[in-house]
């Protein structure tokens, strides 16, 4: 009963936190056939694969590539380009090629003569490592897909399709434009981040800042919790960009200065700072509790879900929400929601006794 997937053959090229839960989002929402991990680490290899990320793990780049159909960069920003080189000589006439790196125009040049679209999901955590992935990491995530003169439409709506299907909402900008955007929200918080934190430790008062340092702080700072050499290679392969939005900056902290002896001014400062601040949208994710979970495959036939509720209600199995999570012409999937560990249990062999294929969410 399980419908026909998107693609065939996947290959998450870097089983990190991104591609893990990449890996994740597309075996859950079966969105492929197969999920192969490519990393250099049989450790993150091994653990990727007991925790459902992918179906088959390689450690080096060879023939079997050839059957993929797309293939998803995730390594850190630096590694991407020369990463892609080194699976080029084994892709096959089909493969296509996306990435989820944070800089984009280095990237989407150097890599203009293959079937590549570039892409940024702008997702992710402070924690680092394939057993943080989650699929949930990912929805209502916006993701930012840059194509540019030489990109080929018909890759770009698969692109965009997969976007969708993991749950993510694909965005357009030029590579150009994404690295000045991503240079003002994400590359200049971190330098932030690591300038605040400076200034606390090579303090004379460094201990009683560390025990007065509040939520607010805390809240700041957060970035810089996150993998040092990641977003080293984050800020330096965005230097050009972020040079701009670090003068801008400075501009802005010498203005304030200025308001320091005018507090009405420095009141009007502060009040449109935050209109601004809650203008932000709210990202919602894991709207249903994922611990009590699965999704399974749907054909595209009339009154499956029916079927699907009526083998839980022979079992005597509660339905606390259930979500349509796409729809393809062979079919889709479907996740289901129950009260506790007990439902999920004896609602997963009764879907399985109907014909189903359940996944749980990782």
């Amino acid at each position: 009963m399980r419908p026909k997937a998107l693609f065939g053959t996947v290959v998450v090229a870097g089983v990190g936190l991104i591609g893990g839960s990449v890996g994740l989002g597309t075996r859950q929402r079966f969105l492929a056939e197969r999920v192969v991990g490519f990393d250099q680490d049989p450790a993150v290899l091994e653990a990727a694969r007991g925790m459902g990320v992918i179906d088959d793990a390689q450690l080096h780049p060879g023939p079997w590539l050839r059957e993929a159909e797309l293939v998803v960069l995730a390594s850190p920003a630096r590694a991407l380009v020369p990463l892609a080189r080194s699976l080029e000589p084994f892709l096959g006439p089909q493969t296509l090629l996306t990435d989820v790196g944070s800089i984009k125009a280095e990237v989407c040049r150097e890599l203009a003569h293959l079937p590549f679209v570039g892409g940024h999901p702008m997702a992710g955590s402070e924690r680092v490592g394939v057993q943080h992935a989650d699929a949930a990491l990912l929805e209502n995530a916006v993701w930012v897909l840059t194509p540019d003169e030489t990109t080929d439409p018909a890759a770009l709506g698969t692109v965009r399709r997969f976007v969708e299907q993991l749950g993510a909402r694909p965005l357009e900008t030029t590579p150009e434009q994404h690295d000045r955007l991503v240079a003002a929200v994400s590359h200049l918080p971190f330098l932030t981040a690591v300038a605040l934190t400076e200034l606390v430790a090579q303090s004379g008062d460094r201990d009683l800042m560390m025990l007065l340092a509040a939520g607010g702080f805390r809240d700041l700072t957060r970035v810089a919790s996150g993998s040092p050499r990641m977003s080293r290679d984050m800020v330096v392969g965005n230097r050009e960009a972020l040079r701009g939005a670090l003068a801008a900056f400075r501009a802005h902290l010498g203005e304030l200065e200025a308001l320091l002896e005018d507090p009405e001014a420095m009141l009007g400062r502060a009040e449109a700072a935050k209109r601004t601040r809650d203008a932000l949208p709210i990202v919602r994710r894991s709207l249903l509790p994922a611990r009590f979970e699965v999704v399974i495959a749907v054909p595209d036939r009339p009154g499956e879900l029916a079927r699907i509720t009526r083998a839980l209600g022979e079992a005597g199995v509660n339905i606390k929400d259930i979500e349509v999570l796409s729809i393809r012409e062979a079919g889709g999937a479907v996740r289901l929601a129950f009260d506790h560990e007990e439902g999920l249990r004896t609602g997963t062999r009764a879907l399985q006794a109907a014909g189903y294929e359940v996944r749980g969410r990782g």
